[in-house]
């Protein structure tokens, strides 16, 4: 996939999450956020020569994880990103998720495209 169609794909994914923020359903906003860092994973993944199974973004985000050259700072988003709720259906962790996913998407398509191109 074009980088620039990534990036829209990932826009659309970011206005998901922040309506739902808005409509006060944040389950549904972390659902989009983790959305978003799954297509950013994959192509990261496609890019590096990396073959990926079709796999959901939570899986994407452990496989990520395991990966030796990510910074400490994307694996702990990506950690962060795989948090399970409490039964409460609230964080047990104090995480913007969809800030935290925004990172982790630019950073990732900054290693797949160094062109730089603008952040989300």
């Amino acid at each position: 996939m074009h980088t620039m169609d990534i990036k829209l794909e990932l826009q659309k994914e970011f206005e998901k999450a922040q309506q739902a923020r808005i409509a006060k359903n944040e389950g549904q906003a972390r659902v989009c956020a983790r959305r978003a860092a799954g297509i950013a994973i994959r192509e990261y993944f496609a890019r590096s020569g990396t073959k990926v199974p079709s796999m959901s973004a939570v899986d994407l985000l452990n496989l990520l994880k395991e990966e030796a050259h990510l910074p400490a700072d994307l694996k702990l988003i990506a950690d962060h990103l795989t948090v399970r709720v409490t039964e409460e259906f609230t964080l047990p962790i104090d995480a913007d998720l969809i800030a935290e996913a925004r990172v982790l998407c630019n950073e990732l398509i900054k290693k797949i495209d160094p062109e730089g191109l603008e952040n989300l």
